[in-house]
């Protein structure tokens, strides 16, 4: 058995990793898809007690199944709290931000004079 390296920084996985660990969950949610239309089918020829429910929990799966591969294979990891920290402006950026947009409107030429 491997052993697992030891973990000596925080940073977040790279894009390529991230990327394919959602391909492979996309993938593996379609194949679900494609048992559940097997599934299907094989519950049609055999006929099954309780058949149309089993049916409408097939056909369920099939219409649920692709809708929410596509919503986990877009989603991203979520932010850490050092990256929301970053992304907000401080109030003193904002304050600065502010007073930069109001002197750019006081110290605005006029070209057609």
């Amino acid at each position: 058995m491997k052993k697992q390296p030891v973990l000596i920084t925080n940073a977040a996985r790279s894009p390529s990793d991230q990327l394919r660990s959602r391909q492979i969950r996309y993938v593996t949610m379609m194949a679900m898809r494609a048992g559940c239309l097997i599934l299907g089918a094989v519950l049609i020829s055999v006929r099954p007690p309780l058949l149309p429910l089993w049916l409408t929990l097939c056909a369920a799966g099939m219409v649920f199944l692709p809708w929410a591969a596509v919503l986990i294979a877009n989603d991203r990891p979520p932010k850490s709290r050092a990256e929301r920290r970053a992304a907000t402006p401080q109030p003193a950026q904002r304050a600065l931000a502010q007073h930069d947009a109001e002197d750019i409107k006081a110290r605005t030429i006029d070209a057609e004079q």
